[in-house]
This record gives structure tokens, C-alpha cells and sequence, in this order.
């Protein structure tokens, strides 16, 4: 069971638990997703309490002009675009799941507009510069230096999410067929083929790792030199940290391997669709992002090489 403990609030815990365990239970959303609806909607409740003084309203009393009034309140505050769609999602999410039960027979979301947010590039490192990570660059020779190599070869030549990193059991690896499957947001899998080079390197990891370590982690693929299974701050450190070596790239995080393996695909010419399965992405708008990078580097080779241009 969820708990949901606003104090003042509390009389909502019930509405909003069953939306959240929905959540959790039948749509197998990860707890940093469900804690982020949470969050949303203990916003929003507590706004209703403030402003207009009502601790407990039914939810077909909740009008738009509430919610308008919320989402003014958050702009006011600075809340950028992104963050406000995302808050307007929650809600959308919450009282489309009333719908469903019958509890509620019109969404106060109906009129509610999004904010317009402005398309921004996904941040990825040049193929040359990635080419030198792996050609050039020394990893030490230790277990750690081991895991953190395997990781950046992981991350770029499967795009997959850290956290799907993180988990990644050894079972998970078939040698046989040259692939990884990924279990993805929702519980979805996903099967991703890699090259028969880095299967090499899982396996001479693998046997490294029952040779070097004492009791490690078997179960889980990447692991510390005390055994363990990686956390989300080894991964983060070790891509930023060869990153800085080879791109002068502001942003140095996993997911920027992640925009590396999506771009580089796309410039190479592969069929965005087929992009979008190896990403796990649900709908090909998320994936079509990567096509702008591809129109702005045939720009700049246009502008480089065209007499005219």
C-alpha cells in the first residue's frame, strides 16, 4: 500500500492511493515514476486547500478554473514549461482513471491547454570522439577501471536507459543469438542486437569476475570491486569522467550515450522506426527528435562542401 500522508490533506490519501497503486500495480509504473505523480498531486491538493479553503472536495467539484489557476501559480513561480506539462499530465492521468471507474463523469483536463515547449536538440558526442574513448584512451587496470570501460561500451552500443543498465542480470546476455534483453519502463522488454565484439567483453568480464572477486554479485552483470551491484552514482561518475576526456560537451551523463547511440544510428541511416524499438520508445514522436540532428549535420556538410551554399 502507498502511503500518502499530507496532514492537512490526509482526507485525500484514499482517492489519491487508489490512482497511485493503479499505478504501481496494473500500469507497473517504476517508484521513481509513482513518486513523481505523488508529488504532483500532493501540489496540487494542497494548493486547493490553500486558496480556495477546500479540505476536502469531491472530485466532481473541482472545476478547470482550479486548475487554471494552479498551473498560473506555478508560472508565476518559475516553473518552466517542461515541468508544468509534466504537473498537467499527472492530472490528466489522475482524472482520466476516475473516468474509467465511473467516479467521475467529465475531466476538469478537458480545456486545459499545454504549454508550448521549445524543441531542444538532444546533446549527443561526435562518432570520431567516441571512436577515440575506445581506441585511444587508457582504463585503468583494475576491476573498477574493468567495469567502467564495459559500461560505456554498454551504454553506446545499446542506448539503454541507466537504470536498465544498473539491472542488467547476466542471464540477460544471449551469446548465442548476439543480444541483450532489456527490461524497459513498464516492465516491457525489449531485445537489442550488439556485435560479437562486446558479447567477447561480457563474457571475459563475466569469468574475470568469478576469478578476481570474492563473493561477488552473480546474479547482476556490472559490479564494484567489492562485488556489488553498480549504483546510480559509478555509472554517472564513470561516463562523465571519460567523457571529459574526448568531448567538451557540456552535459556528460548516461543519457547523453544514450542520444550518442539514437544519432549516430540515424546519420548512418537507419530506419527511424527500428530506432524507436531499440530505444524502447512507445511512440515514434519521442524517437523523431533524432532526425533534427541529422538535417542539421547534412546543413553544415551543405554549407562545408556546396559551391553555391
Amino acid at each position: 500500500m502507498i502511503i500518502w500522508n499530507m496532514g492537512k490533506q490526509l482526507q485525500h490519501a484514499a482517492i489519491v492511493n487508489n490512482f497511485l497503486n493503479y499505478l504501481r500495480f496494473e500500469k507497473r509504473y517504476s517508484a521513481h515514476t509513482i513518486m513523481a505523480y505523488q508529488e504532483d498531486l500532493q501540489q496540487f491538493f494542497t494548493y486547493l486547500y490553500d486558496q480556495f479553503s477546500m479540505p476536502q472536495p469531491a472530485l466532481a467539484e473541482i472545476a478547470p478554473s482550479f486548475v487554471r489557476s494552479w498551473l498560473a501559480s506555478l508560472k508565476e513561480n518559475k516553473n518552466s514549461a517542461k515541468t508544468i506539462n509534466r504537473k498537467i499530465s499527472s492530472l490528466k492521468s489522475f482524472f482520466k482513471y476516475y473516468l474509467r471507474t465511473g467516479e467521475l463523469e467529465q475531466s476538469p483536463m478537458a480545456t486545459i491547454i499545454s504549454p508550448k515547449i521549445p524543441k531542444r536538440l538532444p546533446v549527443y558526442v561526435e562518432q570520431k570522439d567516441m571512436e577515440t574513448l575506445f581506441n585511444h584512451v587508457e582504463f585503468p587496470d583494475t576491476w573498477n577501471g574493468r567495469t567502467e570501460r564495459l559500461i560505456l561500451a554498454i551504454l553506446y552500443n545499446t542506448g539503454m536507459r541507466r537504470s536498465e543498465l544498473i539491472s542488467l542480470k547476466e542471464t540477460q546476455v544471449n551469446r548465442a543469438a548476439n543480444n541483450i534483453k532489456v527490461l524497459g519502463k513498464g516492465n516491457k522488454e525489449r531485445v537489442i542486437p550488439v556485435s560479437a565484439v562486446l558479447i567477447k567483453e561480457i563474457d571475459d568480464y563475466v569469468t574475470q569476475k568469478a576469478r578476481t572477486l570474492e563473493q561477488p554479485d552473480q546474479i547482476h552483470l556490472l559490479v564494484n570491486d567489492k562485488g556489488r551491484q553498480v549504483t546510480v552514482g559509478f555509472v554517472y561518475n564513470a561516463v562523465k569522467k571519460y567523457l571529459s576526456v574526448v568531448t567538451t560537451i557540456d552535459k556528460k551523463s548516461p543519457h547523453v550515450l544514450r542520444h550518442t547511440f539514437a544519432t549516430h544510428l540515424t546519420n548512418n541511416g537507419a530506419d527511424l522506426n527500428a530506432v524507436k524499438e531499440l530505444l524502447g520508445h512507445s511512440s515514434l514522436a519521442a524517437t523523431q527528435i533524432y532526425t533534427h540532428n541529422t538535417i542539421e549535420k547534412l546543413k553544415d556538410i551543405y554549407k562545408k562542401a556546396h559551391p553555391k551554399a
